[in-house]
């Protein structure tokens, strides 16, 4: 077996980002888990506060290192691959406008519920879940395009030199 089972990439780069996708992913699962609980059940308004009060804390924990690790990306990776294939159209556009949509569904989310939960309608409640779950579909598929589009793409254009550097700059934490 290998020693880092699970992990697909052999540059260490790019194995850096893949390893921090699952981890992404894990605390994703958390939050994720109360947005399906709203669409399976039918609380009660303060059954659901209590909810939308657990979903906004996981959420908070989670954009720290979403932000560090789409920094990572937009930094140091996005240019350094694009001068390869090109910044204008293909892969890259359409996964930094994943980015900013990722970004507007988690903003919406959290604007929409911060301040008195208590004021909160039922109805307000879920329109402001369903961006958290949009959030969720969006970064799974993401997650998936870049592992299977953006990163083979990487490990086969990038020269060595350019590998060995990338690695340096994204070997940082996230969180």
């Amino acid at each position: 077996m290998p020693e880092h089972a699970g992990l697909k990439f052999t540059v260490p780069a790019m194995r850096i980002l893949e390893n921090e996708h699952r981890y992404l992913s894990f605390l994703m699962e958390e939050w994720h888990d109360i947005v399906l609980w709203f669409e399976r059940e039918q609380p009660a308004p303060e059954e659901a506060r209590a909810q939308l009060h657990k979903l906004r804390k996981a959420v908070l924990e989670f954009t720290g290192p979403l932000k560090k690790h789409t920094v990572k990306e937009e930094t140091h990776f996005f240019p350094l691959l694009g001068r390869y294939i090109g910044f204008e159209q293909g892969p890259l556009v359409g996964i930094q406008e994943e980015h900013r949509e990722i970004e507007g569904y988690i903003g919406h989310f959290l604007h929409h519920t911060e301040g008195n939960a208590e004021l909160m309608t039922l109805e307000d409640i879920r329109a402001a879940v369903k961006d958290a779950g949009e959030a969720f579909e969006v970064l799974t598929v993401h997650f998936v395009k870049e592992e299977t589009v953006i990163f083979p793409m990487a490990e086969h254009q990038l020269s060595a030199k350019n590998k060995e550097r990338l690695s340096q700059q994204l070997n940082t934490l996230i969180t």
